[in-house]
């Protein structure tokens, strides 16, 4: 039972920080997009660079509480 718990607190905690941070990044592209007084374009290399550092963050997420 105990061990359900912090399984399903968890997911529930990077649910919400996941949904939290894609709000942030949308509302900043939005703010990107009225910047430049046009509609929102991302070059494919920004996808690509975005992609990467996306993969990047859930590497290291992955990495916590290894030992070195």
């Amino acid at each position: 039972m105990a061990t359900e718990s912090w399984k399903t607190k968890t997911l529930i905690l990077g649910g919400v920080l996941g949904a939290v941070v894609g709000l942030g990044a949308a509302y900043l592209l939005i703010q990107r997009a009225e910047k430049e007084q046009g509609k929102l374009q991302m070059s494919a290399g920004e996808g690509i660079k975005l992609g990467l550092l996306i993969l990047g963050l859930l590497r290291q997420v992955a990495q916590l509480g290894e030992k070195s």
